[in-house]
């Protein structure tokens, strides 16, 4: 299976939007791209700036997926997955998320996976989002908020997929302004110091700027073994 997996440091850090930017800018390179997200919750919530993460995904790829591909449990309370199930009466099944991966993966050159929320995260009681990725083996992308208390979360977020032998490629500082503050680029410099990844600021995008912007990731380059964009 070759693809990237990308978490976040917490919910609402914008790995959705970093998962679209890799998917975007790679079939913008030629390659068939599909997306995976083993659950979606909080469709109860009003609409964002973004659509909902399946939405999102499904409109980024080109593999012919439909958002119910994307992602086989969807909910609309804004809680982890394992208790939008318990409130729904649906559990989650591990087994029918890694095949629905491995289905998802078949249709396409590369997969991109977003988890939901940080690493630790249960899918179902005694599943965690690292147990999918330590399952799936593929390369994590760690999204991040770029301020005050990154790095401790950052680094408790490396440490923990390190642990069981995940491959850490990239950390994206998101969102990442061009004028970033004297905090931001010295929390950029120490997570690259402290973890030995890249550290990369992903700057504000749109949906007509997506590929623009997963150009200039590390993540991106890795998938397709092309030049890095300059940012």
């Amino acid at each position: 299976m070759d693809g990237l997996f990308v978490t976040g440091t917490d919910t609402g850090v914008g790995k959705s939007v970093v998962a679209a930017a890799i998917c975007a800018a790679v079939v913008a390179r030629g390659e068939r791209v599909a997306a995976f997200k083993p659950a979606v919750t909080g469709l109860d919530e009003p609409p964002g700036e973004w659509p909902p993460d399946h939405d999102l995904l499904a409109a980024v790829t080109n593999a012919g997926q439909s958002p119910e591909d994307v992602a086989p449990y969807r909910f609309g309370p804004a809680v982890s997955p394992d208790q939008a199930g318990e409130r729904a009466g649906t559990a989650l099944e591990p087994g029918r998320i890694v095949a629905a991966a491995a289905q998802a993966a078949a249709s396409a050159d590369v997969l991109v996976v977003e988890g939901v929320g940080g690493v630790l995260v249960p899918l179902a009681p005694t599943y965690l989002v690292r147990d999918l990725a330590l399952e799936l083996s593929l390369p994590m992308v760690v999204a991040a908020r770029p301020g005050l208390g990154t790095i401790n979360h950052t680094l408790l977020t490396v440490e923990a997929l390190r642990a069981v032998g995940l491959e850490v490629v990239e950390i994206v500082l998101t969102p990442w302004r061009e004028r970033a503050s004297r905090l931001e680029r010295a929390n950029r410099r120490s997570l690259q110091r402290l973890t030995g990844v890249p550290v990369t600021g992903l700057l504000y995008t749109t949906s007509g700027s997506l590929a623009a912007a997963g150009d200039t990731l590390v993540s991106t380059a890795v998938l397709t073994e092309a030049p890095l964009a300059s940012a």
